[in-house]
């Protein structure tokens, strides 16, 4: 293999391109131009990283070089299935983010401490911010050393802070904040547990952040246990997952549709990757004593998030919503402990990344046209824009998890899993789908449906000549390059998940013998004595 530091580079990329686009006095339109190279150059990267990957190989492309050696902190980079997966959906969405929001940038914001006017380099600062958000998330998905991931866990907050707060709606400050408090709380928590792992390791021999390191360490049941809710309660903030996650919908609510695609389809993943990297990885014996209430709290959001998506009037606000419930869903697959229960949860992280991207973006198109965010003030709009329309219905559709398309493999998957875990588990579960085919058909009924609402006066117009014209436009051509290749990803891998789950299961399959669980064989009836005979031994 070669020892091209391919996983440096693809860090490297997009965290230049963002100094770049920051530093050089380039006109807005420069600036996206440039933004969107590099997210393409980064897209080509990541799709020579997977070329390399081979899906039996286990940790690939590792690097790793000293770096505070007196701690034990190595810089340190590699990639298993789970994290090729992750960085190769942000490595799709982030390009895709950037034209969905081409001339959203340029728009007079909101009075919020600001002027009412269109401030010099918004678009440019966007840009900037986004491929920085970018560099750093795919410096969490490949980092092998925690220091490390703490460290860029961290740094992610400084790009979606300024994203949330400088882009979006009237409050977009508040939300802001609100988002920045709930996660550097969770952080907080999460770096008295790296220190904690740093006091272990010292204990018995040489200090090591390094995973294969701390892997081998004798942890004990009550240090263990303590330091898995640290690395939990952080992952929980970031899923989010009741009951810490009330900063989600305020911020969907307020920031960008583009912007809320890198929250919760991008960043947010950092908490479910964490709890199966380092949660499961390093403390097998703590993760297995918490299932019981972890699965719980993973319930409660599936029902709560759907409950309370239905009665949403904002239609951005009941999109952040549904996330709840679907991280809920993701990790029950992870803590109810067998391999359709993982499988399942790799699968969502991916395909809720693809739907939910679809349904904020087509959300965000439908609000241009219109001029609000209010349910109650849209209507008709498939009388003017059915393609538009149609491929809301689609993401929709995924949403809910309709067969055909890829999150119903996902949730299928998860569902299976519960019902092996505990009968009346799966059974909760499965009120999330019906409650989710309640508020997003709802949803479309009230949008897209019925006699044609005017829009607001002084909308349906932008700078970019491509933008919306008219409130009757349909889907323009840079829009259709946003949308088409999400709905196509969702009716691809509907139909055939086969190389995502490739991908993913030698990683569940390694990752359960670890914790130590191993699925039950599957029993037959021998035709000549009627009992229960194990597969292995009648075949």
């Amino acid at each position: 293999m070669s020892d091209f530091p391919w996983l440096t580079v693809l860090v490297l990329v997009p965290l230049v391109g963002s100094v770049a686009v920051a530093l050089l006095p380039l006109p807005a339109a420069q600036a996206k131009q440039a933004g969107l190279a590099v997210s393409v150059v980064t897209l080509a990267l990541a799709a020579a990283v997977a070329a390399q990957f081979d899906v039996d190989g286990g940790m690939q492309l590792t690097e790793t070089h000293d770096w505070i050696s007196a701690f034990g902190v190595h810089y340190a980079l590699g990639v298993d299935g789970l994290g090729l997966l992750l960085i190769l959906l942000t490595a799709v969405l982030v390009p895709l983010v950037l034209l969905a929001a081409w001339s959203d940038t340029d728009q007079p914001l909101g009075p919020d401490g600001e002027d009412e006017t269109t401030r010099q380099g918004s678009g440019r600062a966007f840009v900037a911010w986004t491929l920085a958000l970018e560099a750093l998330s795919l410096a969490v998905f490949a980092a092998t050393d925690v220091f490390l991931f703490y460290v860029v866990f961290e740094a992610t907050l400084i790009p979606a802070y300024f994203l949330v707060g400088g882009f979006g709606r009237e409050g977009r400050s508040a939300a802001a904040l609100k988002f920045l408090m709930f996660q550097l709380a969770g952080g907080l928590v999460l770096l008295a547990s790296v220190i904690g792992l740093y006091v272990v390791s010292a204990q018995q021999g040489s200090p090591s952040y390094l995973l294969s390191d701390l892997e081998q360490l004798d942890i004990g049941t009550e240090a263990g246990r303590w330091l898995f809710l640290g690395f939990f309660i952080a992952f929980a903030v970031k899923a989010p997952l009741f009951p810490v996650h009330t900063w989600l919908a305020d911020t969907t609510e307020r920031a960008t549709p583009a912007t809320s695609v890198l929250l919760v389809c991008v960043l947010d993943k950092i908490g479910t990757f964490g709890m199966l990297r380092f949660c499961l990885e390093l403390f097998p014996e703590a993760s297995q004593w918490a299932t019981p209430v972890v699965v719980a709290l993973a319930l409660v959001s599936i029902v709560y998030g759907a409950l309370i998506a239905i009665g949403q009037d904002d239609i951005l606000r009941l999109i952040g919503l549904t996330s709840l419930s679907h991280f809920g869903f993701i990790t029950l697959g992870i803590f109810v402990l067998n391999t359709q229960g993982g499988s399942g949860a790799v699968l969502y992280m991916v395909n809720h990344g693809l739907g939910t991207a679809a349904l904020f973006l087509a959300a965000g198109f439908v609000i241009r046209r219109r001029g609000t965010t209010l349910i109650s003030q849209m209507g008709g709009v498939e009388k003017v824009t059915p393609v538009l329309a149609g491929l809301f219905l689609v993401a929709g559709l995924a949403t809910l998890g309709l067969p055909g398309l890829s999150t119903f493999v996902s949730e299928f998957l998860v569902i299976i899993a519960a019902f092996q875990y505990q009968w009346w588990v799966g059974a909760i579960a499965v009120t999330g789908i019906v409650l989710a085919a309640i508020y997003v058909l709802w949803m479309y009924q009230r949008t897209m449906t019925g006699p044609t609402v005017p829009a607001l006066p002084g909308t349906g117009t932008g700078a970019d000549p491509d933008a919306t014209g008219s409130t009757r436009t349909d889907l323009t051509v840079r829009e259709g390059v946003v949308l088409v290749p999400l709905v196509v990803g969702l009716v691809l891998f509907g139909f055939y998940p086969g190389p995502l789950l490739e991908a993913s299961n030698p990683y569940v399959g390694t990752l359960l013998e670890r914790v130590g669980v191993t699925d039950d064989a599957p029993t037959v009836t021998s035709p000549e004595s009627e009992t229960p005979a194990s597969a292995e031994e009648g075949s």
